[in-house]
């Protein structure tokens, strides 16, 4: 990996503070003014639509004027209940009649209307055309507009503007068209419409002027223009994604490229004709005034930088400089060369730590070596105290038990020849074999049991009465681990201490395991004398100190030498979260816990070492034991 040096970390970390400010600030100031002028834009786009929406439904309202008077004529209704079967004086009577009170006032008034026609279900038709070539519309065709009226108008007689004409094709035409009712029935029976030229409507939009490339359009519920900037356009289809999108866009600005080019529209729709109004801008148009904003920005954002990367590169050197004369002073003191650095010329917070760097040079060179020596020496001593708790723990026998045991073994030896010297030998022969096993530490507690036991058979020889303890371990935490000499050490420490007055028939002593959730314990329980609480809280304090017992005072097995070494031999093998608890009362005997890690079974060959024969030849199950 590679190192990087300070003043370049310096400037690094200058940079990354300087490039963050400016970002930050860059970034807020575009983003608020980018949103800015996008809202003054679309609020700009949205009034326009709305004034040029206002005009047309102004402009087509005076169209329904002119309808008002047809529907409300006399003459009107007459005709639209003639039978089909009416003689054709009638039929030229009513149209006489008509165009001279209604429709040439009509062709004064608005003279931009093309055509203005009256139809009946029952095929009456009357036709008014408004200069230029009239075109022939026999009964065919008239049954033909009355079937597509009946399609595209509103039942009710609600006006309805739609993009069709009766005379064909020619220049786009926009008609106004509702259903009107007869003389003498309230049903709906035929149609009055009014034809005019879409280019007519650009007179209303032509003073909008939205900018170089932008422009205001008209597009039907059907996608085709009805008014275009570009007169070209008038009359074609738009794209199908763009019409889908004016039509579902509502009130809101959006974004296509359907047109060959980004572009913004928004749009809105006329009251009387349900049109879409458009209004379209390029996205460049909009945008420019942002790519102006950015480009100023990145320009103060550079000068801003290059002077920042000036200024933090002197202000890093400043830095620097001391602590590398300082780094080539420690350089030289980790060779051994106590070398002192000279002082600069100002008194800042780097000159105070050469300072305190000579001052811990000139003490480090009296003391490194003191140091050394003494920390050599605790380590030494460390090692070797360690290795002394381990044999001491291990190596500690009762010598009173085996001087009482030889005296006893000498005294069979003279008085009698028995069978019981050779019993109480091989004994004593295991026992003290079991104990010099120094390479092993943990072993099973059938193992322990089984050196329990032969210690019994002494016990008994000592005691001169066979004398049952009560095993409640299950079978199969036989094979669970524990640590080696430490159940007999608790066992003896019953004979001397809590049958004091001698063993009567009543004491007992009772061994069991058993597992609670990561750990495994063992206990010794006596019904005895039991100890004072003054005395368990001793005890208690003791083990608590997690010392080896040094073997001086009163009471060594009860509260020395034996529970104590076998509590701190738990603690030394399965760590100090394990060891050795003791319950007791006055008169009701002491039960101790040995308290270890929960550990899988041993293997059968470590089961098999030393635990395949429980009792010494010549003595039978329930002379040394009475399973619980």
């Amino acid at each position: 990996m590679m190192k990087l040096r300070l003043r370049v970390k310096l400037l690094i970390g200058f940079l990354v503070v300087i490039l963050l400010s400016l970002s930050t600030v860059g970034i807020a100031f575009y983003t608020i003014s980018a949103r800015q002028l996008s809202q003054s834009a679309e609020n700009q786009m949205t009034q326009i639509v709305n004034n040029a929406v206002h005009h047309t439904n102004l402009y087509l309202s005076s169209y329904q004027r002119s309808m008002v008077a047809l529907l409300s004529n006399l003459n009107v209704k007459k005709y639209i209940d003639l039978p089909s079967d009416r003689e054709e004086y009638e039929n030229y009577r009513y149209l006489t009649d008509i165009r001279d009170s209604i429709v040439e006032p009509v062709w004064i008034r608005n003279p931009e209307i093309s055509a203005l026609y009256i139809l009946g279900y029952n095929g009456n038709a009357l036709y008014y055309f408004n200069g230029g070539t009239e075109p022939f519309l026999g009964p065919e065709d008239t049954a033909k507009q009355i079937d597509y009226f009946k399609k595209h108008t509103d039942p009710s007689g609600r006006l309805t503007i739609v993009n069709h004409s009766i005379q064909g094709e020619g220049a786009p035409m926009l008609t106004l068209i509702r259903r009107i009712r007869g003389l003498r029935s309230p049903e709906m029976k035929g149609f009055v419409g009014i034809e005019v030229k879409s280019e007519e409507l650009s007179t209303l939009w032509k003073g909008i002027d939205l900018g170089k490339d932008s422009y205001f359009f008209i597009v039907d519920n059907e996608g085709r223009i009805q008014y275009h900037a570009d007169p070209g356009m008038t009359g074609k289809v738009l794209p199908a994604s763009l019409a889908n999108q004016i039509s579902g866009a509502g009130a809101s600005m959006f974004h296509s490229s359907a047109e060959g080019e980004k572009r913004a529209y928004i749009s809105r729709k006329a009251d009387y004709s349900d049109w879409n109004l458009v209004v379209s801008i390029p996205d460049s148009q909009l945008t420019k005034p942002l790519e102006t904003t950015r480009t100023l920005i990145f320009i103060v954002a550079g000068i801003t930088f290059l002077c920042a990367l000036f200024l933090a590169n002197r202000f890093g050197g400043a830095i620097t400089n001391p602590i590398r004369r300082l780094m080539k002073g420690m350089s030289q003191t980790e060779k051994g060369n106590w070398e002192f650095i000279p002082l600069p010329k100002r008194h800042d917070e780097i000159t105070e730590l050469i300072i305190r760097y000579n001052l811990m040079v000139n003490r480090l060179s009296e003391l490194v070596d003191i140091v050394y020596q003494s920390e050599l020496k605790n380590k030494e001593m460390q090692a070797e105290r360690q290795k002394a708790e381990f044999q001491s723990l291990q190596l500690q026998i009762n010598p009173h038990f085996l001087y009482n045991t030889l005296e006893t073994v000498v005294c069979y030896a003279v008085i009698q020849d028995s069978e019981e010297i050779s019993e109480i030998v091989g004994a004593l022969s295991y026992m003290l074999h079991y104990s010099v096993r120094t390479h092993l530490e943990e072993i099973t507690v059938a193992n322990e049991l089984k050196h329990v036991m032969y210690f019994m058979v002494i016990i008994n020889h000592r005691i001169g009465r066979t004398f049952e303890i009560d095993l409640r371990v299950a079978p199969e935490l036989l094979l669970r681990k524990m640590v080696r000499l430490t159940l007999q050490p608790l066992v003896e420490n019953v004979f001397q201490h809590a049958f004091r007055g001698g063993i009567e028939d009543h004491h007992a002593i009772a061994i069991d395991a058993g597992e609670e959730e990561d750990c495994f314990w063992v206990s010794v329980e006596d019904n005895g004398c039991g100890m004072a609480p003054e005395r368990l809280e001793e005890l208690r304090a003791k083990l608590r100190e997690n010392r080896l017992a040094d073997g001086g005072g009163e009471g060594q097995i009860h509260g020395g030498i034996g529970v104590a070494n076998v509590h701190r031999r738990i603690q030394l093998v399965f760590g100090e979260d394990y060891g050795l608890s003791v319950e007791s009362s006055p008169g009701r005997g002491t039960k101790m816990i040995m308290r270890m890690p929960r550990t899988a079974a041993a293997h059968e060959k470590e089961a098999a070492d030393g635990a395949g024969t429980w009792l010494p030849s010549g003595r039978s199950d329930g002379d040394a034991w009475r399973a619980g």
